[in-house]
């Protein structure tokens, strides 16, 4: 079986929301999109080519979709390494509005969510990548069914936007795998799910108190 792979960028107060672009996603009047770009450094460019050089198929919620499907078909050199596999590759995007997808090798999913992702899964030769999606990510979080988040956060404070890890997600355990910080301060934390988390305490044992 394949592995889902999500990969978020974050500010350090946890705002995902339009990380690309001013006008990328202006939603509850979010007026600062576009925050990631000052740090897109070489360090940056080769931790995401990486990535995409892993991947098998693509699953991507709605609104990046929209976002994607807008620009990349038209960056049409075929040895760019995120452009040429966001072309080429499947791309599945669960959606009861999406109708006419015009982005060549779209397929829309319309069944029950965690069947057809575990389906997805079970058929992809390589990495089953998750880009941006926040909503969608969290809901498969919660499914059990994202194998490894990349985690970008990047030293900006925003204090408004949406928040990735917002209250309300399914408690989730997480193992370190590796990571790395850009020569711009971009902290690049890669985890892999590991259940749900276990707890204990720092008391003193009740007769040592």
């Amino acid at each position: 079986m394949g592995k889902l792979v999500s990969t978020i960028f974050v500010t350090l107060d946890g705002v995902y929301q339009a990380p690309g672009g001013p006008e990328e996603d202006t939603r509850d009047g979010f007026g600062q999109g576009g925050w990631s770009f000052p740090y897109a450094d070489d360090d940056f460019g080769r931790f995401v080519t990486g990535v995409f050089g892993r991947v098998g198929a693509f699953l991507l919620g709605r609104r990046t979709y929209d976002i994607f499907a807008s620009y990349w078909p038209r960056v049409t050199g075929p040895d760019d390494p995120i452009a040429g596999p966001l072309n080429r590759l499947p791309k599945y995007v669960p959606s009861a509005t999406l109708t006419d997808p015009g982005w060549s090798g779209t397929t829309v999913l319309r069944g029950d969510l965690a069947e057809e992702v575990t389906a997805l899964k079970e058929r992809t030769d390589g990495e089953l990548q998750l880009h941006g999606s926040g909503a969608l990510a969290r809901s498969l979080l919660g499914l059990g069914l994202v194998d490894t988040v990349h985690l970008l956060t990047f030293p900006v404070v925003l204090g408004a936007g949406r928040r990735f890890f917002a209250d309300g997600m399914v408690p989730t355990a997480f193992r370190h795998t590796g990571g790395s910080v850009t020569a711009s301060g971009v902290s690049i934390q890669s985890y892999d799910t590991a259940g749900r988390p276990e707890y204990g305490t720092f008391a003193l044992p009740e007769e040592e108190a």
